[in-house]
């Protein structure tokens, strides 16, 4: 068995994170909540926000210090006993040398602490100012986007759809999922259309070539066939689940998806599964969700009021086009009808803030492992969910995904596809030689011996395991 990704190893990106990116990431909470408190009427809250304030100050010291590490304060939720289990078994593990899964996934459980403990504070989410701005600056993607969806669905809804072949719903299955992937990284150069009549055009597209060289593993086609023959199957029921990663504009193009799957009928149901307090940085709440339909529902003041820079250096945005708010409108519409006929289901779950791997799903959360069994895809977001399912652990790179996710694999009774950019060490699947080629490429590593080609999301990997 391979050993966890450890923040004492100096050639890993763990070593990294935790000298310097979970002290920035605390400072931005502090300064979060200290800017809430500047400007709270209420004497009390006020008051109590101080005291957070100095709390997060007080863990950012003991992180930077390697002081040791303190048990979790009960708030109430089962999973404090299960963290302060896991702490004792740590023994003498510190900060700057210890798991880096657990040790991360404790830092923001023990954050939430401070709020879920307090009185007026409970419900704050001190990363939601980060969502918010990172959704705002996405506006030209978000507007391109709402105004290729809409050609999709009607496309999908005219009388063509008859005349439709499979390699071209392969060829937009491809699409979405790959749109999906990148998140915010992509340019949308790969959505040029999505009509039908097209779509193989963008089989050879410059955009697509370019964004499928740096696609490590793509086991998309195995996914849709996957849904496809269960639709085939006469299924009256056909589940899809997405494990959500982050909010803003990747969270709008998971719900982009999501329509899709439904509009294309590979899909009779979409459960979203979003995390149930504020988690790594900018995981997707229920919060999230209302709040992201709320902005779609009336774009003009969201994207034409001036942000705080804005102000400063004197500029107004330009406003929407009567074509852009139509379009918003129209997914609104969309997006709350799925929701309101119970076909696009919000799911929380305080499982997916647990610290351990998800080979322990179906033990220490039985009861959403028989649900998640009901599911013709699961799809798991981001980079996180990868290092969760893998473990998080120094696995040969040759090593096949399905023997990494353990109980998650075959014999599970789960079908998964992990849609991931690379921004860990962690990675599986891979031929022969691969790993070594890009540890030699520029940046990539070298004779370090660190795997640095997969800490910058530059490389991403699509992994897929059935079982039904």
């Amino acid at each position: 068995m391979p050993t966890f990704s450890s923040t004492g190893d100096k050639n890993s990106f763990a070593w990294q994170t935790a000298r310097v990116r979970w002290p920035v990431i605390l400072t931005q909470a502090i300064d979060d909540v200290y800017r809430t408190v500047a400007t709270c009427k209420d004497e009390a809250k006020r008051e109590e926000g101080k005291k957070i304030v100095e709390k997060i100050a007080s863990l950012k010291y003991e992180v930077q210090h390697d002081r040791p590490l303190a048990p979790i304060e009960d708030d109430g939720f089962p999973d404090v006993s299960l963290y302060n289990r896991e702490l004792k078994e740590l023994g003498s593990a510190g900060w700057l040398n210890g798991p880096w899964l657990f040790l991360e996934c404790y830092l923001f459980r023990r954050m939430s602490t401070f709020f879920s403990l307090s009185k007026h504070w409970k419900n704050y989410d001190v990363f939601n100012r980060q969502k918010i701005n990172t959704f705002r600056s996405s506006r030209p993607a978000v507007l391109e986007l709402a105004s290729r969806y809409k050609e999709l669905v009607e496309e999908l809804r005219s009388e063509k759809k008859a005349t439709r072949d499979e390699e071209a719903e392969r060829l937009l299955f491809s699409e979405m999922c790959e749109v999906c992937l990148w998140g915010n990284a992509t340019d949308l150069s790969l959505l040029t259309t999505l009509s039908y009549e097209d779509i193989q055009k963008l089989q050879g597209s410059e955009a697509r070539k370019s964004a499928e060289k740096n696609i490590l593993i793509n086991d998309l086609p195995a996914a849709f066939d996957t849904l496809k023959k269960a639709k085939a199957d006469g299924k009256a029921e056909r589940r899809v689940d997405i494990i959500l990663d982050n909010a803003g504009f990747e969270l709008y193009v998971d719900l982009i998806l999501a329509g899709y799957f439904l509009s294309a009928g590979l899909a009779t149901h979409v459960v979203l599964h979003p995390k149930s307090i504020p988690w790594f940085v900018s995981d997707v709440l229920p919060s999230d969700f209302a709040q992201t339909l709320s902005l779609i529902a009336n774009p003009k003041p969201f994207y034409e009021t001036p942000s705080e820079d804005e102000k400063l250096q004197g500029t107004t945005p330009a406003p929407l086009s009567t074509v852009d708010e139509a379009n918003m409108a129209f997914l609104f519409q969309e997006w709350s009808n799925f929701h309101a006929e119970g076909q696009l289901i919000i799911r929380p779950n305080r499982y997916w803030t647990h610290p351990n791997p998800y080979w322990n799903l179906p033990e220490e959360a039985k009861d959403l492992y028989e649900d998640l069994k009901t599911s013709e895809l699961i799809i798991f977001k981001g980079d996180l969910n990868y290092r969760k399912l893998t473990g998080d652990c120094d696995w040969d790179p040759t090593t096949p995904f399905t023997d990494t996710i353990k109980g998650m694999g075959p014999g599970s009774g789960l079908n998964i596809l992990s849609l991931r950019t690379c921004k860990a060490d962690v990675v599986v699947g891979l031929p022969p030689g691969k790993d070594e080629e890009l540890k030699a490429s520029e940046g990539g590593g070298g004779d370090s011996g660190a795997r640095q080609w997969a800490w910058n999301g530059k490389w991403a990997v699509m992994s897929f395991s059935g079982d039904k």
